[in-house]
């Protein structure tokens, strides 16, 4: 069984970086592409990077050119590098799974975390 676990959250003043991590237990193939979502409230779950399985990186608009997605390792898939942080940004962050390529509906991916919560202040 897939379990995805996040972490690197917090609170941060604009302008600010973060990195996300996302541990990763079951991922027997190293056929997945993985991606990052975030939820704010009130808002439906939207894209913000992916990386699919040939690592061809995807970014939403909004976060190209301050966001970097990498893969590292079995045990830690993925990451994602917060640069340049602006209060939009603050939103509950979760890391997702789904074999092959990526795609930006949520509802395409089989496996999630629980989220980590980035806040950014103004």
């Amino acid at each position: 069984q897939v379990r995805l676990s996040e972490s690197g959250g917090g609170l941060v003043q604009a302008g600010g970086s973060l990195k996300l991590s996302c541990a990763a237990s079951g991922l027997t193939e190293n056929d997945y592409a993985m991606a990052w979502f975030r939820q704010a409230p009130g808002k439906e779950r939207e894209f913000v990077a992916g990386i699919s399985w040939t690592n061809t990186e995807y970014y939403a608009d909004s976060v190209k050119g301050r966001f970097t997605i990498a893969r590292d390792n079995a045990k830690n898939p993925v990451s994602l590098q917060m640069n340049s942080l602006k209060p939009e940004d603050t939103a509950l962050y979760y890391c997702a799974g789904r074999r092959y390529n990526i795609n930006y509906d949520p509802k395409s991916y089989n496996y999630w975390g629980q989220g980590t919560q980035v806040t950014v202040s103004s």
